[in-house]
């Protein structure tokens, strides 16, 4: 398997390289990350049957410079045309590197949203991130056409899925300017990394934080609406007994991930959205 030596040595700066850089790694924070709840890790396929750890790979480093060139077109103060035009050019990349396989696609959006919001934020303060920054520009610079985009009629299964039970969807997440990522990810995993909590550990209770309040549509693609309520249900009850921290936390968390592989759900939104709060974690580190 490839590994991340091969990808440029980190500036010192925050320029649109290093932005993009820290969406590959923090794809790759989530992607090795165990246990899982029906998600691919470098150890096993979860709920899944069409990849692996190797699909995932070839992914990530075809999307490498896509990540670069949109926090660029942000920083150009491009519209989200641009943006659009971008992320499909890297979905096409993505298909073609692992064979017509999904692994990426909405980490394509999310993250790729992300990026450009940072290039955004650099362009007009500088070299400086900070959450509330982000989202001030994905609002300012994205939040109307975000908001036609979510009214469009949906054509891929999450889309549909969130459409037919009444759920937010991914579009509909980001027209309000990811409110799971920035009001319950991030602030699970800086609090856990506060606490003490070793970075894998930290991961996986932001992990959980996240399945049992995100309107996942892979999970409700996948289960229905009943196997997202169970899937959240169980997330807030492993964190109701104390979640990762406990003797027994990772124990508990493997046991419902080997529940979700019972019923074959996969909470793809939640694996996206905690690679975003990794990745937040990376470029705004002091805030």
């Amino acid at each position: 398997m490839r590994n991340f030596a091969l990808l440029p040595a980190p500036d010192s700066r925050l320029t649109p390289a290093v932005i993009g850089r820290a969406a590959t790694l923090s794809l790759y924070d989530e992607l090795s990350l165990s246990p899982k709840p029906g998600l691919v890790t470098l150890i096993d396929c979860g709920s899944h049957d069409d990849m692996d750890a190797h699909t995932f790979m070839r992914s990530l480093f075809s999307l490498r410079r896509y990540f670069v060139q949109i926090a660029e077109a942000g920083a150009a103060g491009a519209d989200f045309a641009v943006l659009e035009r971008h992320g499909i050019a890297a979905e096409a990349r993505m298909l073609a590197a692992t064979g017509g396989v999904n692994t990426h696609r909405g980490a394509i959006f999310m993250l790729g949203l992300l990026c450009a919001a940072a290039g955004a934020v650099l362009r007009a303060h500088g070299d400086a991130l900070d959450p509330a920054a982000l989202r001030d520009a994905l609002r300012r610079h994205w939040g109307e056409a975000l908001a036609r985009r979510s009214q469009r009629p949906p054509v891929l299964p999450g889309g549909i899925a969130a459409r037919r039970h009444g759920l937010r969807s991914a579009s509909e997440e980001a027209a309000l300017a990811f409110p799971v990522l920035f009001e319950t990810a991030l602030p699970a995993l800086r609090k856990a990394l506060a606490g003490g909590l070793t970075p894998r550990q930290a991961r996986l209770d932001a992990l959980f934080h996240i399945i049992a309040v995100l309107d996942d549509s892979n999970l409700a693609h996948r289960g229905g609406l009943a196997g997202l309520r169970d899937a959240q249900r169980a997330a807030q009850g492993f964190l109701d007994r104390g979640g990762i921290a406990r003797p027994e936390g990772l124990e508990e968390a493997q046991a419902i991930a080997d529940d979700f592989v019972r019923q074959r759900l996969s909470s793809g939104g939640a694996a996206d959205t905690l690679a975003a709060a990794c990745w937040l974690q990376r470029v705004c580190p002091g805030s």
